[in-house]
């Protein structure tokens, strides 16, 4: 019963597929590792920033 509360959402796999999408789309813009990765960051943490923001409006509006 205490697990209950810990239900799976799929939203939890927005976070690894952002990650992945950012460093694939930073490695096809870069060669250099330590720039594929401060890009891929970059990229990953400004895709959760948009799906958060649109997430809150979303949920704002219901």
């Amino acid at each position: 019963m205490f697990f209950a509360y810990f239900t799976f959402s799929p939203l939890w796999l927005l976070i690894p597929l952002s990650v992945i999408f950012a460093l694939v789309y930073a490695a096809t813009r870069h060669e250099d590792l330590p720039l594929i990765g401060r890009h891929a960051g970059r990229v990953a943490f400004w895709t959760l920033v948009f799906l958060g923001v649109i997430f809150a409006a979303l949920w704002l509006v219901s």
